[in-house]
């Protein structure tokens, strides 16, 4: 999942959450205050989920929105739309029953044929969904996207209004933590028709099935309500009547907010953190997520093995992570984040761990700089960097130009800070040289970050290629899905591939400081995945 520089991540994975103090009596769900007050750190880029990318879009997709299931606490597999599931031949066969009161906000009732219409239009070339990816191993899903078969014939089937059929042509391992992710919920064909391509661009252009449904985003501006959704099957549960959120691009800004009550929640810069590291509302959020350099391979220069090596060793990630973040982020080991998957008892971080990849050496990278320059035929090297706009964003890029021009004779560096919705749609379009990205796994395997950088995939912005790397993904998938050892083998050493050949360069796996108020209750948090789970969240008296 996309992330915006330190805003609270997914992004599914050792799949844990951190519940809020639990203690406490609930409040009654219709108090006038039962509202909460949440600091978000970027834009909305959209509610379509059929073209969500980014940890924000997913975080409001996963309160107003429901599917087969719902993530609870430790990502539980809690019940969501279906009320049975029943698994046969050998794990290819799922058949869901769903409940017969599921409404959507307009007054519409969610049927399965809401998921087939949903699951087509977003495997449907047409719709350009960068997400389509993750139903590979549904029945002829592959073939869909390729452009071979028509969306009609995916395995997905609606036998009646409550009962779903899902066929799969591999076994997928993690098939119900999928089921629990937004891109797999219903989408009500009736209203996508109906606002044609306005659809998911301001909370007037949607229904919801969720417990809360949005209110007073446009589109564009910079605040937005999620109000609790009346139509929702399991409304009396749901204790918040409201949860304003509020997009603060300065932590400082954020913090006096927090300060004079008008916020229950913010993210802390560094000198914040550790000042406030004592106090008793300081929440560390660990996430499975990774930040990285992604060079723009289309260009000569970032083609250069050398070139790409030599920025990445000038970094000192330490130094970053303690003086510049100072949030509990940690310096990333490689690419797929650590803690997220083990096999017998080995951490995959270490398994496929790259000394050059992430290290600092600044003799070497000179070296290797040079070298690089006189492959490519010139004496200096002028280049930009792509980040956000936040505190994070313009920090992060001050301190790798100045890394870089310190010790890379020649390298010249520009730094561009734009909004995150114009960062991703930069990144997703190549128009950046180096650009500062994040990826939030999206369920607890290894191969949620690695199928990324295979050639073809929508999320590769960079657009390294590597054919034993792809050979080697495709491999995890299919000849060797089914046996653990062999399965592992394959993405240890693809991750190997990406770090030796430095096809990205990774900087530190996330964490974000935080305050939370102490009268904030139940609000669950998933370091992989959707991050946020507000559905049992209450204010304490």
């Amino acid at each position: 999942m996309k992330l915006n520089k330190l805003a609270k991540l997914a992004a599914v994975v050792a799949f844990s959450a951190v519940a809020l103090a639990a203690c406490g009596s609930k409040s009654s769900s219709t108090s006038s205050n039962q509202v909460l007050n949440w600091n978000e750190n970027a834009e909305l880029p959209t509610m379509d989920l059929s073209k969500a990318t980014d940890v924000v879009s997913f975080d409001m997709l996963n309160n107003s929105m429901e599917g087969i299931y719902r993530l609870g606490k430790d990502s539980k597999i809690e019940a969501g739309l279906a009320t049975k599931t029943q698994v046969s031949n050998g794990g290819m066969k799922y058949v869901f029953t769903l409940r017969k009161n599921a409404k959507w906000s307009n007054g519409d009732k969610v049927t399965a044929k809401d998921f087939v219409y949903s699951w087509q239009r977003t495997v449907n070339p047409k719709t350009a969904s960068q997400y389509a990816y993750l139903f590979s191993g549904i029945k002829n899903a592959d073939a869909i996207m390729a452009g071979k078969k028509s969306v009609s014939t995916l395995g997905i089937k609606a036998d009646g209004n409550y009962k779903l059929t899902v066929t799969l042509e591999k076994k997928l391992p993690y098939f119900k933590l999928l089921m629990g992710f937004p891109v797999f919920f219903p989408q009500n064909q009736k209203v996508v028709k109906k606002y044609g391509s306005k659809y998911g661009t301001a909370s007037k252009y949607m229904v919801y099935d969720g417990p809360f449904k949005m209110t007073k985003w446009t589109g564009s501006n910079l605040s937005w309500t999620l109000k609790k959704n009346n139509d929702y099957w399991d409304k009396k549960d749901v204790k918040l009547s409201a949860i304003n959120f509020k997009v603060n691009k300065s932590n400082t800004t954020a913090y006096n907010l927090y300060q004079s009550g008008k916020l229950d929640e913010t993210n802390l810069g560094a000198e914040q953190a550790k000042q406030l590291k004592g106090s008793k509302n300081y929440v560390v959020r660990r996430g499975a997520s990774t930040f990285y350099l992604e060079f723009n391979q289309t260009k000569k220069e970032f083609q250069n093995k050398k070139i790409r090596q030599a920025i990445s060793l000038v970094i000192n990630r330490k130094q970053f992570v303690n003086k510049v973040l100072g949030d509990g982020s940690t310096v990333a080991k490689g690419y797929v984040s650590t803690g997220l998957a083990k096999h017998n008892g080995v951490d995959f971080t270490t398994a496929a761990y790259v000394k050059s990849g992430t290290e600092s050496n600044i003799a070497k990278a000179k070296k290797l700089w040079a070298e690089g320059l006189k492959e490519l035929g010139v004496s200096n090297l002028s280049f930009s960097i792509l980040s956000d706009d936040t505190d994070a964003g313009n920090n992060t890029t001050q301190f790798l130009q100045s890394a870089i021009e310190e010790n890379l004779k020649g390298a010249k560096v520009s730094v561009e800070n734009v909004p995150f919705k114009t960062r991703l749609s930069r990144s997703e379009n190549g128009q950046f040289d180096v650009v500062v990205s994040g990826w939030g796994a999206d369920f607890s395997d290894p191969i949620s970050f690695l199928d990324l950088f295979t050639s073809d995939n929508s999320y590769n912005n960079g657009k390294w290629k590597n054919t034993e790397y792809d050979k080697l993904i495709q491999a995890s998938k299919t000849t060797d899905a089914g046996n653990a050892n062999k399965r592992w083998n394959d993405l240890v050493k693809a991750e190997k591939i990406l770090m030796k050949e430095q096809g990205i360069s990774p900087i530190y796996q996330q964490a974000n400081a935080t305050l939370v108020k102490s009268k904030v209750k139940g609000v669950i948090y998933n370091p992989a995945g959707v991050n946020y789970n507000f559905k049992d969240a209450y204010i304490a008296k």
